[in-house]
């Protein structure tokens, strides 16, 4: 269903695609595909998703028939206005969180959904003001609304929010329910060590995540496309690794 609407969105923007430095080179703006081809297989894709949401659960269901509407809601309407854009790209972010916790049954405590939300807010921030610099005003409609030094503001609050989030996540969460290899060993030898909250250590790859983003946004001026640096940065790969490592080693080794 995203790739639906991700479909969608490089239809109606096609015209200024084709005067951008990177996205001159997607394939509809390319020429490469065609506009009445990517609308049929937009459509195939969202009653694809939309028959196997219904197969998991009706709330998944439900949730999903949201997201499409509000993701075409998007392309042709709420990304034009300033904040607004902003805050639509942190929703689709939410919507999918919940999602997971619905079609997975596991609830997830709510400092992490709050984490969730300003991470996806400081993300799309972090978007609109690599866009800004590298594209200027005239890059999307939204932009006209927008200045170096507002964004500046956004993103530098919601880093800080997503930072506050997650470490009220480690210090309120339940105790690590230990059954791991080494839980005979530290009771014998560490018994104290059981009580104390185990969760806080991930805060250190958090950390460094979050300025290494930082970095990329202000000083590299590369935070245009989030998946494509969350997926080829190095440092920042590494924060994610060490992070799911250190979750990993508390819940199933401890």
């Amino acid at each position: 269903m995203s790739s639906s609407s991700y479909l969608i969105n490089d239809v109606v923007d096609i015209d200024k695609d084709r005067l951008h430095p990177v996205k001159k080179n997607r394939p509809l703006a390319r020429g490469d595909v065609n506009i009445n081809t990517a609308i049929l297989i937009s459509f195939f894709l969202a009653v694809l998703g939309l028959i196997i949401a219904a197969s998991i659960n009706p709330t998944f269901f439900i949730i999903s028939i949201i997201f499409i509407l509000m993701q075409y809601s998007y392309s042709f309407f709420m990304k034009k206005k300033a904040i607004i854009d902003i805050m639509g790209i942190a929703f689709f972010f939410i919507l999918r969180t919940y999602a997971g916790e619905i079609a997975s049954g596991y609830h997830l405590p709510i400092w992490i959904m709050l984490a969730v939300i300003f991470l996806a807010l400081f993300i799309a921030s972090g978007k609109r003001r690599s866009e800004l610099h590298s594209s200027g005003k005239n890059a999307r409609k939204a932009l006209e609304g927008y200045n170096r030094s507002l964004l500046s503001f956004y993103t530098t609050i919601f880093a800080v929010c997503t930072l506050i989030s997650y470490a009220m996540f480690t210090f309120f969460a339940e105790p690590v329910g230990f059954d791991g290899i080494i839980h005979q060993f530290l009771l014998t030898n560490f018994p104290t060590a059981i009580d104390r909250k185990w969760w806080m250590i991930t805060l250190l790859p958090v950390v460094f995540g979050i300025m290494r983003y930082g970095q990329i946004i202000f000083e590299m001026q590369e935070g245009e496309r989030p998946e494509r640096i969350i997926a080829t940065d190095i440092p920042l790969l590494a924060s994610v690794l060490a992070w799911g490592l250190v979750m990993i080693t508390i819940i199933y080794v401890l």
